[in-house]
């Protein structure tokens, strides 16, 4: 997990300060000798690192921090606004255009990602705003490129321009020619990289940006390269000037330098980040809810959201309805089951929980396996039978089995999980958790709008 050793580092130096009491400035000291040597082992920039110090210490030490009631909580909150600062304070979103397509160029060095997590961003800007992309095949140096774009575009149900192995210049400008007669209202181009940042690939890119003009030049680059990434993004930005960076297998690095270093040492924001490998595993990047990870605070926002997205409003009311009248089948059963696949990997659901809702999570898995034999047997009982499980006897049950080339004891076991799920339904039904679950399922669904 991302940042997962800084995190560990950084609460046990708070905890020790939280069990002083009142603190001298010698105690505020001590403690940022120990954040110094924490950021210094998760690959920050040492630049980074000294200045960082530098204004917590001169913030902690004040007066009013000192004498305060609280002083270790004032000093952990000051250390969190100076992270989220570190990493550019506000969310940076991509620039659209007022006429025509939104064009954006994804750069960066062979192997960063830039084929998939352009297709991943095309996914993201479809699916919380609304847009219609269009991915341009602009590599044509790098072998099985173009077949590799029209994979992930085809995983996600988005279009993929390509001509073949052409000039990628021309290619770029008869994509958004092709993206203006057919309505899609962004374009974007996936280059070729190199295995180093050489003047033929910025010769290439430069040509590219003058005949394009696009709106946004994101670099994508590898976390997991530590101050690699940090330093690529200072030659690509010299040489070409871009907008913003993508910062691709965070969950990989449990360091997190990269993140914490990009911003401050090339005055570009990061405005994306890739959390795993299944293409909708990519984010918006919010330095603020960041670094409350990092401290260990949690990120409910970016849990909500992410319900949000896997969130169906009118199966939420239908089952709303079922459960007041205790109806809870095992087709909704599997429908509950398919929105939880749906929100990911439990284990990236924990950073984004406080506290020991976090550790409680780290580690745990959906049962891809589980999943997929619950899945097999309920599809293989009539729609009556999903809706009414009483009548499965042993006949039935022996059908179902055979159907989908499990044992009955395997459908035995579903029916008694079921068993407890109504069990719960009938609880939940009978008033312990009141009128408000309707209220809090109704505010999940709204739909976002990018500006």
């Amino acid at each position: 997990m991302a940042f997962e050793g800084l995190s560990e580092k950084l609460n046990a130096t708070f905890k020790r300060l939280r069990g002083k009491g009142r603190l001298t400035e010698n105690d505020v000291k001590e403690a940022m000798r120990e954040v110094r040597l924490a950021l210094l082992e998760a690959d920050v920039s040492f630049k980074v690192v000294k200045e960082f110090v530098s204004h917590v210490t001169e913030r902690a030490t004040g007066a009013d921090v000192l004498d305060s009631l609280t002083p270790a909580q004032q000093v952990i909150k000051i250390v969190n606004e100076e992270l989220t600062a570190l990493m550019g304070s506000t969310n940076s979103r991509i620039s659209m255009a007022n006429n025509g397509p939104t064009v954006v160029m994804m750069v960066g060095l062979q192997g960063a990602g830039k084929t998939t997590n352009g297709a991943k961003l095309a996914g993201l800007m479809r699916r919380q705003f609304g847009k219609r992309p269009l991915l341009a095949a602009c590599d044509v140096y790098r072998p099985a490129a173009i077949e590799q774009l029209k994979v992930v575009g085809g995983q996600l149900d988005i279009p993929v321009f390509e001509l073949g192995q052409g000039d990628p210049v021309h290619i770029a400008e008869e994509a958004i020619r092709h993206a203006r007669d057919h309505g899609n209202d962004m374009v974007l181009l996936d280059t070729a990289g190199r295995l180093h940042v050489d003047t033929e690939l910025m010769d290439e890119l430069k040509r590219m940006k003058a005949a394009v003009h696009p709106n946004e030049i994101l670099l994508v680059v590898d976390a997991m390269t530590g101050q690699d990434a940090v330093n690529a993004a200072s030659a690509f930005d010299e040489a070409l000037g871009i907008d913003g960076v993508v910062l691709t297998k965070l969950d990989g690095d449990a360091r997190g330098g990269a993140a914490l270093s990009i911003r401050a040492t090339t005055g570009k924001p990061i405005k994306f980040v890739g959390t795993g490998e299944k293409l909708d595993m990519i984010e918006l990047f919010h330095p603020d809810r960041m670094a409350s990870r990092i401290l260990g605070m949690g990120d409910m926002l970016s849990f909500i959201e992410k319900a949000e997205q896997n969130y169906d409003e009118k199966q939420a009311k239908k089952l709303e309805e079922k459960l007041r009248k205790n109806r809870f089948t095992l087709q909704d059963y599997y429908d509950q089951l398919l929105q939880l696949r749906g929100m990911g990997d439990l284990s990236q659901l924990a950073g984004m929980m406080p506290g020991a809702m976090g550790k409680q999570l780290q580690g745990a898995t959906i049962d891809e396996k589980a999943l997929s034999r619950t899945e097999a047997i309920i599809l293989s009982m009539t729609p009556l039978e999903r809706e009414n499980p009483q009548i499965l006897g042993a006949s039935r049950k022996k059908r179902i089995a055979a159907g989908c080339g499990l044992q009955v004891v395997d459908v035995n076991r579903l029916l008694k999980q079921f068993d407890m799920m109504q069990q719960l339904t009938r609880q939940l039904s009978h008033g312990r958790m009141g009128g408000g679950m309707g209220g809090k399922m109704r505010g999940f669904g709204r739909k976002k709008r990018f500006r």
